[in-house]
């Protein structure tokens, strides 16, 4: 079985659109998505364009859940991710609905060469752990325990890494739709090993696109997202602030 794992859309349609284009060439066996599809300019069309994937299984991530807690009108729970209040005036009840059914996480029993992989959003306890390449050990351990996998696909960070901790090998896709380090649109694919892939598209154009949309952040989102992004230590500055306030594993 070969596996296509993308994380982290935030609405940035093109860039998805990008990435669709790759797997139609790849035709993986499953795609799965490991959440924070629609917080982003073009939240309405991203989930539509989900909705029509064949043989994709989708894990819930933290913006997914604020989207709905807002769209619900309840009260944000921890860290509900971005946009969530514009994001929710754009969708219907039915793409509310695919949202609220996404899993937690998925396990697949046997990848190629892999052998068991859960792929979850943070971690595989909740979808708001920060886990890096830069993670200490003793943390990992704490995050990941009782997983009973080979190997943990995660998001959440919007950065590609891959290591491995007490043997299970911990992998990162990146970020689709807001990527750090280097723009493109990020994203992995799963059998007879790991490979770390970018998907280069017209950023140009998909800036304006993003543009276009009757949204306050639509300018600032095209241009520190699309045509440029932040640097690796500038995201890796913002996750170990996050990390070091976040409870101990």
């Amino acid at each position: 079985m070969r596996v296509a794992a993308i994380s982290d859309i935030h609405g940035n349609l093109p860039a998805l659109e990008a990435v669709l284009g790759e797997l139609k060439r790849e035709d993986p066996d499953v795609v799965v998505v490991c959440g924070d599809v629609a917080s982003g300019p073009m939240p309405a069309e991203t989930i539509d364009l989900l909705m029509k994937l064949d043989r994709a299984r989708f894990v819930r991530g933290n913006a997914d859940r604020g989207l709905i807690e807002e769209y619900d009108g309840k009260a944000p729970s921890e860290m509900p991710g971005p946009f969530a209040d514009w994001c929710a005036s754009q969708i219907t009840r039915e793409q509310r609905d695919f949202l609220a059914s996404f899993e937690s996480t998925v396990r697949i029993d046997e990848i190629d060469g892999l052998g068991r992989v859960l792929f979850c959003h943070a971690t595989p306890r909740n979808d708001t752990d920060v886990m890096t390449v830069e993670t200490p050990m003793e943390r990992v351990r704490a995050l990941i325990a009782g997983a009973d996998v080979d190997v943990i696909v995660c998001g959440h960070t919007h950065m590609q890494f891959d290591r491995v901790v007490d043997g299970v090998r911990i992998v990162n896709p990146g970020s689709v739709g807001m990527p750090y380090g280097e723009p493109g649109a990020y994203w992995g694919l799963l059998g007879a090993g790991v490979k770390m892939q970018k998907t280069d598209y017209d950023r140009e154009a998909a800036a304006a696109r993003i543009r276009a949309k009757d949204w306050d952040n639509a300018k600032q989102f095209a241009t520190k997202n699309v045509l440029s992004v932040p640097s690796v230590r500038q995201a890796m500055q913002f996750m170990r602030k996050m990390e070091a306030n976040q409870a101990p594993a």
